[in-house]
């Protein structure tokens, strides 16, 4: 035999042999190197890989030995990073020996997932433990969290302690601490503070500028940004957005255009985010025309930008102009988003365009907003305003989401409709839903009882249901209950609560007051009032026209000539009363006895037909009501060409047979055209809905929904 491939053989199989054996451990990685890989998945929340790292220090006997803190502490902010507190928390609890490092690092976690009173309660047993000596970034942990969960007596103890410490001089940890006094207690801490430093810095400032504005405590606010201008500071972005803010809350021009010059001074102007915040500050402050400066000023157009001149020209009451611009933007191809379409339905629903406002519920369900919680409470709001409650209550139907807006914007719209019971109803649907009631909630819910005449109800939500959900009754509840008693003819009830209620009266409620004598024929209260309410009030109009009605009803023309001398004595002029109706695309205005109108002629001639029409259904002027001391057939003629009747006629001249009409008046309906109206949607067999200034009117079927009860 050869003893060459006897070797071959042996040699094939010691290579297999070889290839069983263990081949040799590759060097491992730094512990070092994995702190810093552990840090990088910190940073990007990288879960598995920290995991896998975490696996590695187990192996290799590294995460639980005194001399290990340091990756033990950087497992602990991993984990923290990656939203995994508990899994840290235990981490930290098998440590031998913690460092202040590894205490900061689990309240940071703590802090980042919102659970700031774990983050005090870590350092009370960090405190009572005695192992490290906390530092400055420990100090600033423990402010912040006193700030965000608004415990500031824990956080003066923390103060007082970390000043004992020595930590005081560090300068973020100063900056904490006037954010936390600023924010919390919006009282002047965070000005003392700033007053025991020997010099203040942009941070400072901007801190306790932003806190105070959080709070809500404009006028600390003001305070600081008084001081900021003694130290001649130059501002930053940060410092000019906070200002612009304290100016759109005090809606103060003077200061704003100060501010705005000193941005310019600083050359902040051209900013983007700068400029929208301008815009928005100049329509608080009700200067939209600065505001158009500005926007025509700015090289880009955006939805921001576009949004915020809008909504600029809606704060300053300029609904036309709002319109005007969403055709603008509409020409530009800038595609509008929720903001846009809010304010949009808005101005649509203060002008009451019902029709526009179809169309621009049809732009909304194109542009896939229908579910955005803002569009959906605007929609309300726009069919509630614009006369058509049964759309809204649709809206509000198909609502996936509600807050507290949607219900209080639902509430009202039932009110000012005169549907007291389903405002009711809703309010009691919506604490069932657990939404907690406001001051505007109360407001509508009070109205909805003064429409209806529910004087316990009203009485049971303003003594008992208020004080348990702790709204402090204001200004305007008070006056819905005086309007609710007076309505009801309980004007004793009304003259003691207005004696006692602690608070000072302003027109609206003397004005509610003396209208309910107009309407319950208590002429002799009503001329007292009247008196009273226009030496208190003597620029107010409505007093002079509700007192001259109030005698002109008593036949007392002497009276009313005496408050027709007095008001043009005083260089008061009465508001006219003007009626508007949408046709198609197209808005008509109308003024009592008009003549304007190209179509006037047939628009008298279509009044005259309808009210020989309606007179042997019952109808007789009211000329009782008519103040002027002429003849009967005078009175009549003027009685019979209100704005309200020309409106309502137009509508009837150029819509289809039995189509609603949505007529709207500045001024609250007088009683003859009001009785005439009903009327007419008897003989027209249509729905007519007239929007005044108190309240809405449906007439129907020779009914008005308000039961003539307003």
């Amino acid at each position: 035999m050869s003893v060459l491939p006897m070797l071959e053989r042996r040699l094939v199989k010691l290579n297999k042999l070889t290839s069983l054996l263990p081949k040799p451990i590759e060097a491992l990685p730094r512990v070092d190197h994995l702190c810093a890989h552990l840090k990088l998945c910190a940073k990007s929340c990288y879960l598995r890989a920290g995991e896998s790292i975490h696996a590695h220090l187990i192996v290799r006997n590294q995460s639980s030995r005194v001399e290990d803190a340091w990756q033990i502490t950087s497992l602990i902010n991993f984990y923290t990073k990656c939203g995994k507190t508990v899994r840290a928390h235990k981490l930290f609890d098998t440590m031998p020996e913690r460092s202040v490092v590894s205490w900061c690092s689990l309240m940071k976690g703590y802090q980042d997932s919102g659970f700031d009173l774990e983050v005090l309660n870590l350092f009370k047993s960090m405190f009572f433990s005695g192992e490290p000596r906390p530092n400055e970034f420990v100090a600033t942990v423990v402010f912040k969290s006193c700030s965000s969960s608004g415990r500031i007596e824990e956080g003066k103890q923390c103060h007082g302690f970390f000043l004992k410490l020595g930590l005081m001089s560090h300068e973020y940890v100063l900056n904490t601490l006037l954010y936390m006094y600023s924010s919390c207690s919006g009282t002047r801490e965070a000005i003392k503070v700033l007053d025991d430093l020997p010099c203040c810095d942009l941070l400072a400032f901007n801190s306790a500028l932003s806190g105070y504005l959080e709070n809500g405590a404009l006028e600390e606010g003001l305070e600081v940004l008084r001081r900021m201008g003694e130290e001649d500071l130059v501002w930053d972005v940060f410092t000019c957005m906070s200002s612009l803010k304290l100016c759109s809350s005090l809606r103060d021009l003077e200061l704003a255009r100060q501010i705005h010059n000193r941005m310019v001074r600083f050359g902040f102007e051209c900013h983007d985010d700068v400029s929208g915040a301008l815009i928005n500050m100049y329509g608080k402050c009700g200067d939209p025309l600065y505001a158009q400066r500005v926007y025509n000023g700015t090289k880009a157009r955006n939805i921001v930008l576009n949004t915020s001149i809008m909504d600029a020209y809606f704060q300053s009451k300029s609904y036309e102009e709002v319109l005007n611009l969403f055709a603008e933007m509409e020409t530009r191809e800038v595609p509008p988003n929720e903001f846009t379409f809010a304010v949009l339905l808005n101005s649509t629903a203060e002008l009451s365009l019902l029709r526009l406002g179809d169309l621009l519920h049809g732009l909304v369900l194109k542009s896939g907003f229908r579910n955005h919680v803002m569009v959906g409470n605007a929609l309300v709001n726009m069919y509630a305003k614009s006369g058509s409650i049964k759309d809204a209550w649709k809206v509000f139907a198909g609502m996936a989401f509600r807050d507290i807006v949607t219900w209080n914007t639902m509430i009202s719209g039932f009110s000012h409709h005169g549907l007291g019971e389903e405002a009711l109803e809703a309010f009691e649907e919506m604490m069932s839903a657990g939404e907690v009631p406001n001051r505007i909630t109360f407001i509508g819910v009070l109205q909805a009882c003064s429409h209806m005449g529910f004087v316990e109800q009203g009485h049971y939500y303003f003594n008992h249901l208020m004080k348990q959900f702790g709204v402090e009754p204001d200004l305007q509840h008070y006056t819905c209950v005086v309007g609710l008693l007076s309505k009801a003819g309980l004007f004793k009830d009304a003259e003691y609560f207005m004696r006692t209620a602690p608070i000072r009266w302003d027109v609206v409620a003397w004005r509610a007051l003396l209208n309910a004598c107009y309407v319950r024929r208590n002429y002799s209260l009503g001329k007292k009032v009247g008196e009273y309410a226009i030496e208190m009030h003597p620029n107010d109009s409505g007093i002079y026209i509700l007192l001259s009605n109030i005698h002109a009803k008593s036949k007392e023309w002497d009276g009313v000539a005496r408050v027709r001398s007095l008001m043009k004595e005083r260089r008061v002029k009465k508001e006219p009363g003007v009626s508007w109706i949408g046709i198609r695309d197209k808005t008509h205005v109308f003024l009592s006895e008009d003549n304007q109108h190209a179509e006037i002629v047939m628009i008298y001639a279509k009044v005259k037909e309808v009210l020989s029409k309606i007179r042997p259904l019952g109808y007789a002027s009211d000329v009782a009501g008519a103040y002027h001391d002429v003849d009967e057939e005078q009175r009549e003629n003027n009685l019979s060409y209100h704005s309200e009747k020309l409106a309502v006629a137009y509508g009837l001249m150029k819509t289809p047979e039995k189509s609603p009409l949505y007529v709207n008046k500045n001024v609250r309906i007088c009683d003859d055209c009001h009785s005439a109206i009903k009327l007419i949607s008897r003989l027209s067999d249509r729905l007519i809905v007239v929007r005044d200034s108190n309240r809405f009117h449906h007439f129907q079927d020779g009914h008005c929904s308000c039961c003539d009860y307003w």
